[in-house]
């Protein structure tokens, strides 16, 4: 199993940048998918961002692709979502992600079965 930890989320003017950390404990061997997803108030949650270890690609929602950027650090262990031109809409929860499961899209939300804690991003216009 794979515990999940994020930091960096706070509160930034429209067109500011965030970056997010997601640090795992624990198992490593076996995971297949790593990701961000958010949820806003009243809204389901999306993945935005995702990383196929495997082939080691990535995957950006249209909505947020050219503004942030998934990226890894394996000898620390940390998962980075850098967040740049922050819209209002961006305001959400921000959660990390992993699965082990094998069935290879790491864009499907219910693909993932382990969730961090969230942290929380909003955005002023």
């Amino acid at each position: 199993q794979v515990q999940l930890v994020e930091s960096g989320g706070g509160s930034v003017q429209a067109g500011g940048s965030l970056s997010l950390s997601c640090i795992a404990y624990g198992v490593f061997d076996g995971i297949t998918c790593v990701g961000w997803a958010r949820q806003a108030p009243g809204k389901e949650r999306e993945v935005v961002a995702s990383i196929y270890l495997g082939a080691g690609t990535s995957y950006h929602a249209d909505s947020v692709k050219g503004r942030f950027i998934i990226s890894r650090d394996d000898a620390k262990n940390t998962l980075y979502l850098r967040m740049n031109s922050l819209k209002p809409e961006d305001t959400a929860m921000y959660y990390c992600a992993a699965t082990y499961r094998l069935l290879g899209d790491c864009t499907r939300l219910d693909n993932y079965n382990y969730w961090g804690q969230g942290t929380q991003v909003t955005v002023s216009s």
